[in-house]
This record gives structure tokens, C-alpha cells and sequence, in this order.
């Protein structure tokens, strides 16, 4: 495999959704991506209609893959911030997404090639030990394990874009 080849192989995708940054906090929140992306970034930010006074963004990103754990670790500090970041399956890495809310914290999945979340063997037989034989209880522990909450919480935020401008793409592959 010559050198592009791997190169290529560990080269990752995937997309920052800001859902809400106070306004005061946009700058320090692409100074903080572009450090974990080793370069400088500028998002193109929106009023956020769910909250006022809030701003929304959303980035496509492209690095090495992992590039989406620095994402998160980067932003997570901020108790005022809404995100998600999502990292798209390489030949050599599987897909994840991370989600944060301001009264949750962080959660972290693994995903597959359909962006769908994986819940690992252990964590599903977690859930079913605890759950027993009270199907409310399995239910509460799967929905923890799939991030329902977090889900739920975010929701309200992501149905802002469907208002944000279509970027139409012309040429692909």
C-alpha cells in the first residue's frame, strides 16, 4: 500500500452540529474546533429560534480519524453549548457520535456505515440484568443505552435546520 493509500484509508469525515452557543461564545467555539482540527475554521452562523439570543452552526469537517473524539473533547466544557459530532466509518475505524447538553453532559456511541447507533453485547446483557424481569426497568436501561435523553433533548434544536439554507452539490465523487 503506498503511502496516499494510507493516508487516504485514515482520513475521516463527518459534520459539528452546533445547536445552540451563546453569542458571546461563537469565536471561542471555532477557535476550540479548528485546534482539534489543526487548522483554522469559521463557521457560518444562524439565530437558533428555539433559544433566544442563541446561535446554531453546522460544520463538515474532514481529518484524521478521531478527529470527532478531539471535536467533542474540545467543546464539552462549555455548560451552555447544545452539540453533536458525528465521525463517519473509515476502512480502519468504526463510526461514532457524540451528543452534549448542557444538563446531561456528554454521551458517546458507537455507529455503523448507516449512522445508526451500535449498542455493544455488554451493554445490552447490562441492561437486561438490571431489568431482570420488570420490563420498565429494561426499557429505561436500553433507552439510557441508545441515549433517548439526550435524543429528546436535542430534538427541539435540530428541527432549527430544516430552515437553514440547501447547499446544492453539483459534482460529486
Amino acid at each position: 500500500m503506498t503511502m496516499n493509500a494510507t493516508r487516504a484509508s485514515r482520513t475521516a469525515r463527518g459534520v459539528l452540529f452546533v445547536h445552540s452557543s451563546p453569542r458571546a461564545l461563537c469565536p471561542h467555539v471555532e477557535w476550540a474546533a479548528g485546534t482539534a482540527l489543526g487548522g483554522a475554521v469559521n463557521f457560518d452562523w444562524s439565530e437558533q429560534p428555539v433559544l433566544r439570543g442563541a446561535m446554531r452552526a453546522e460544520f463538515y469537517w474532514e481529518g484524521e480519524a478521531g478527529s470527532g473524539a478531539r471535536l467533542a473533547s474540545a467543546l464539552r466544557g462549555w455548560e451552555q453549548l447544545r452539540f453533536e459530532v458525528s465521525e463517519d466509518p473509515t476502512p480502519g475505524s468504526d463510526g461514532a457520535r457524540w451528543m452534549h447538553t448542557p444538563e446531561l453532559g456528554v454521551f458517546f456511541a458507537q455507529t455503523d456505515t448507516a449512522g445508526n447507533t451500535v449498542v455493544p453485547e455488554d451493554r445490552i446483557r447490562y441492561a437486561m440484568d438490571v431489568g431482570g424481569s420488570d420490563p420498565v426497568e429494561l426499557h429505561r436501561e436500553l433507552r439510557l443505552a441508545l441515549g433517548q435523553a439526550w435524543d429528546d433533548e436535542l430534538e427541539p434544536f435540530r428541527h432549527a435546520s430544516d430552515f437553514a439554507p440547501v447547499v446544492w452539490l453539483h459534482q460529486v465523487g
